[in-house]
């Protein structure tokens, strides 16, 4: 499985905030559309990641408040990105190594979408699941000894 078959079962919604925007607006963000993690674009161009494990660094950083930085500041200016042509289990390899909960999917330097570790998990089931059902549908009709 690729993960293009993933991103066209999730659809096409993807949140985005510049790296110059206050961080409490891009918590504020999160918070609303109930997200864990935002891309950070600048000049059309994937720049970083803000996901929840920043959240909380600012947090403790700022002795728990939210502090009036900005979204570079925090980021994660490195992220792991994959493409449409991933294969599922190097997905998953990926995210487990680099605890990543989210990973940018793009095309050349084009953002398609964002895989969380949830997607994957839901993907991996849902094809066990098939499988499992195609599995028991060919020992159900086995031919039995002599109908051959």
């Amino acid at each position: 499985m690729k993960v293009s078959e993933i991103l066209k079962v999730k659809g096409d919604i993807l949140y985005t905030v510049t790296p110059d925007k206050p961080m409490a607006e891009a918590v504020e963000i999160m918070a609303e559309k109930d997200i864990g993690s935002l891309v950070v674009m600048e000049f059309g161009e994937l720049v970083g990641m803000l996901t929840f494990r920043e959240v909380m660094k600012a947090l403790y950083m700022n002795k728990g408040t939210i502090g009036s930085e900005t979204v570079r500041k925090h980021m994660d200016d490195h992220p792991i990105t994959i493409t449409p042509d991933t294969e599922v289990n190097e997905v998953r390899r990926l995210m487990l190594e680099r605890h990543a909960r989210y990973v940018p999917v793009v095309n050349a330097k084009t953002l398609l979408g964002v895989i969380s570790f949830y997607d994957v998990a839901k993907a991996v089931f849902e094809a066990q699941s098939f499988e499992n059902k195609m599995l028991k549908a060919y020992i159900r009709d086995w031919p039995a000894e002599g109908d051959e």
